[in-house]
């Protein structure tokens, strides 16, 4: 009963207090590693407040409620939402692929990450787009509460520990995390018109249809060019390791997509996914991605 009105009241000013903003972040080492100097070598497992998660997990159910009224999420994320989870992201792309190949017989699928996500939000951010879909107040004032002015304090095996300030990112492991940060991608997304994206929490699936694998290249080119201009927008960037590039086939297409010239483009090879597939690069204004070979549907 105390915890109750204790988190009532706290919800009810849109108040989330320091003693629950400061947490222990446990440094361990990825294993096969062949050298540990970078940053990315090492997993940082957050420990948070029970109290917290359970406050946490009520203002994760008032604003899942409303989100999608209020336009905060677009109608292609899936993931770490009420109802939606991989598997109809799975079929969502699925029957479109299918549905492109009836009229326009080439298409294929363009396939992102985003890079450090949950790291990258930016509280002014989600406080300026739940202001202007007039979210309640008091939910307005509590994410940004949540979001600011927290510490971290690094727990090193054999070292003292080492107090640090938190000014950008949400943790992984927060009830409301995933949905605070689907809020914050969801301008990414973009309606196209021989195509489809969707997108499950930080993972994005472009698929673009026209009559041969060159012209869908270059429609793939201008929409990843638009997705990470509007990323940079917000702060977020694309893993260049984890882009793959997919031409898929219908089971009467006996023979692998064409291969289009390009010039300048290195590749890597990865072993063959289905029988007849053939690498396939795409000219991104960046480092060359990891190519993947065609899928059959």
């Amino acid at each position: 009963m105390i915890i109750l009105e204790l988190l009532s009241s706290l919800v009810a000013f849109g108040y989330h207090p320091p003693s629950l903003k400061t947490t222990n972040g446990v440094v361990l080492d990825k294993p096969g590693k062949a050298s540990y100097v970078s940053p990315s070598s090492f997993h940082i497992i957050v420990l948070l407040k029970t109290i917290s998660k359970i406050l946490e997990r009520v203002m994760m159910v008032r604003l899942s409620a409303i989100a999608r009224t209020k336009g905060l999420l677009h109608q292609n994320q899936c993931g770490s939402l009420p109802g939606v989870n991989s598997a109809d992201s799975c079929l969502a792309l699925t029957r479109e692929i299918k549905t492109l190949q009836r009229p326009r017989p080439k298409v294929s699928t363009l396939f992102l990450e985003i890079k450090a996500g949950f790291d990258n939000v930016n509280p002014a951010t989600p406080r300026t787009r739940l202001l202007a879909s007039h979210v309640p107040s008091y939910m307005v004032d509590w994410v940004f509460s949540f979001l600011s002015e927290r510490t971290c304090t690094l727990v090193f095996q054999g070292s003292p520990n080492l107090l640090c300030p938190v000014s950008v990112g949400t943790y992984q492991g927060s009830p409301i995390s995933p949905l605070l940060f689907l809020t914050y991608v969801s301008p990414l997304h973009m309606s196209i018109p021989e195509g489809h994206m969707v997108s499950y929490v930080d993972d994005f699936s472009i698929t673009v249809a026209s009559p041969s694998h060159r012209g869908n290249i270059r429609s793939l080119q201008r929409l990843f060019t638009t997705i990470a201009a509007r990323g940079r927008d917000i702060g977020v960037s694309f893993s260049v390791p984890k882009t793959e590039l997919i031409h898929w086939r219908t089971p009467s297409q006996r023979t692998p997509p064409e291969q289009p010239p390009l010039s300048g483009m290195v590749t890597s090879s990865t072993p063959p996914k289905s029988s007849g597939g053939q690498d396939t690069g795409l000219p991104l204004p960046l480092p060359p991605p990891t190519t993947s070979d065609s899928g059959c549907l």
